[in-house]
């Protein structure tokens, strides 16, 4: 039996405010530069977070920080770089943690950053993932696709990005036949391919979903988690709807662990210990401010901050504590050719 394993740069933007009480010792950053470092484009989602984030570190800090973008290789070469970073304590970053995970989980090559050796500052956000499917599907339940006998499309950006990811960890947990069909530029494509009727079906996070659901795009049929998503509470999880044995609840548990590590907002790990203490600290301060979180719901930029100390024993749990069995599972599942 498994055990189951729960729970150079553009756009630079400096911002300088007058600090107010830290939830920490923060006079090391006094009059300092910190940046901030984002493995994407300017204008994506974990640079808008970085950008909203940004002044209240640097309120509370009484530091300068700067933004910096860092594209290439899907967040990998930043945080390689990162990873090696001197030992000032004035750097930060965002890390898309589920995308990073499943990099190094699999050993895909170029990959030169441990997730469980970053200082772990908590988890600034993170979602629930859905199935969904066309609008006009005659499937309105996931025992409707499992009685269909059909092989179900699923579209995905890639074989190993998080739609075509989440979609073979669902699929293989409760045998159902489907296809990850690759090449859509993001899961906006993906589900004007389900209103389009190209595509059969959609794993994605649950703000997107939600967008896709409300516009008319797409349908809910299950929310892939023991719980229920937040912004679709009156949705079963896929362990209300299906009675599922210990082997498939691993599969759905491992990707949920994976998918809770989020956007992990870490420092290097030769960071000293001085620093990573104002770090957290802060971090925590900004992160459970009502008046912070209430921006993030306006720009919709929802913060759903998780500890430090909870964050690292996440990491641990899909990194290393996996058996030898259980990883090369992982692998021929999702480097089996299609």
């Amino acid at each position: 039996m498994r055990k189951t394993a729960l729970f150079a740069a553009a756009g630079a933007v400096a911002l300088m405010l007058a600090p107010p009480p830290a939830a920490a010792d923060a006079g090391y950053y006094k009059g300092k530069t910190v940046r901030i470092l984002v493995g994407f484009g300017a204008g994506g989602g974990y640079d808008a977070y970085a950008r909203m984030l940004a002044p209240h570190f640097a309120q509370r800090l009484g530091a300068t920080v700067v933004v910096e973008n860092q594209p290439g290789a899907g967040g990998m070469n930043s945080l390689n770089r990162f990873a090696n970073a001197p030992a000032d304590g004035l750097q930060m970053t965002i890390v898309n943690g589920t995308g990073a995970a499943v990099q190094q989980i699999l050993g895909v090559e170029g990959v030169r950053f441990d997730l469980t050796a970053l200082k772990h500052l908590g988890i600034t956000d993170y979602s629930r993932w859905l199935l969904l499917v066309q609008p006009k599907s005659p499937h309105s339940t996931v025992q409707d696709l499992l009685k269909s006998g059909e092989s179900i499309r699923f579209g995905a950006s890639g074989r190993l990005d998080a739609l075509g990811v989440g979609a073979s960890f669902a699929c293989h947990a409760i045998q159902l036949k489907c296809q990850i069909v690759a090449g859509y530029q993001g899961s906006a494509a993906v589900a004007l391919a389900l209103a389009q009727g190209e595509m059969d079906a959609l794993y994605v996070s649950e703000t997107s979903a939600y967008n896709y659901v409300k516009s008319g795009n797409a349908k809910a049929i299950t929310t892939w988690n023991r719980k229920r998503a937040d912004l679709f509470p009156d949705l079963p999880s896929v362990t209300e709807v299906l009675k599922l044995n210990d082997e498939q609840l691993w599969w759905v548990d491992i990707r949920n662990t994976i998918e809770g590590l989020g956007r992990m907002l870490v420092a290097p790990p030769s960071t000293p210990k001085a620093q990573v203490d104002t770090l957290r600290a802060t971090a925590k301060a900004i992160l459970t401010d009502k008046d912070v979180i209430a921006e993030g719901e306006k720009r919709k930029r929802f913060l759903k901050f998780i500890e430090a100390e909870e964050a690292e024993r996440m990491a641990r749990a899909v990194l290393t504590e996996l058996t030898s069995q259980q990883k090369a599972d992982i692998k021929a599942l999702l480097l089996k050719k299609r």
